[in-house]
């Protein structure tokens, strides 16, 4: 049972969190400080690395993850969450930043859906959501190259149509050993 004590171990950590007041450390407001939303990678190396790379404390960016820091759909979740930390959440810049050596980095959707198969997922399924329309391959199919995936993102973000003209969208890449960031796009060239 060790998911249940995964949980049981949050849930006892938290409420000692709470009782001793550790809160107060981290206390800010919902609007960004630096006046940045970042586009990055779920990576567990980046966790505390990348903030730490930035000079990023709590309250400083809106940080949105998933895998790969891809925009892969113009009107999705990713896209849908940075117009609003720019139009409701005072961000004034958006900066993109995928790290090398990324699990996305080659990723062929066929053992992915392979592994779906062997976790329960019948072919059955997966017929009729493709029948429905949804491109599994496409879908889960992650970049050949960090650097053209960054800027793919960068330009899909820049060129949006309710993107409002004159926000700088960075493209960086990170070294999750290092920390050390490599600029794809300088955003206040464009």
């Amino acid at each position: 049972m060790e998911n249940q004590s995964l949980l049981k171990d949050i849930l006892d950590y938290n409420k000692k969190f709470v009782e001793d007041r550790e809160y107060e450390r981290y206390e800010t407001t919902k609007f960004p400080n630096k006046k940045m939303v970042i586009l990055t990678c779920m990576d567990t190396r980046l966790l505390e690395l990348l903030p730490k790379a930035l000079n990023l404390g709590n309250g400083d960016a809106k940080i949105i993850k998933n895998a790969g820091a891809l925009v892969s759909h113009p009107f999705g979740s990713i896209m849908r969450s940075i117009l609003i930390a720019i139009y409701q959440l005072q961000a004034k810049e958006v900066m993109v930043i995928a790290h090398h050596d990324c699990g996305m980095s080659g990723l062929k959707a066929e053992p992915v859906i392979d592994s779906m198969m062997e976790r329960g997922i019948s072919e059955e399924t997966l017929a009729t959501l493709e029948y429905s329309g949804i491109d599994f391959k496409q879908w889960l199919h992650g970049f050949d190259s960090v650097t053209d995936s960054v800027k793919h993102s960068v330009e899909t973000i820049k060129n949006h149509p309710l993107m409002p003209v004159g926000v700088p969208v960075h493209g960086l890449v990170i070294d999750p050993k290092t920390g050390q960031l490599d600029l794809v796009v300088d955003g206040y060239q464009n």
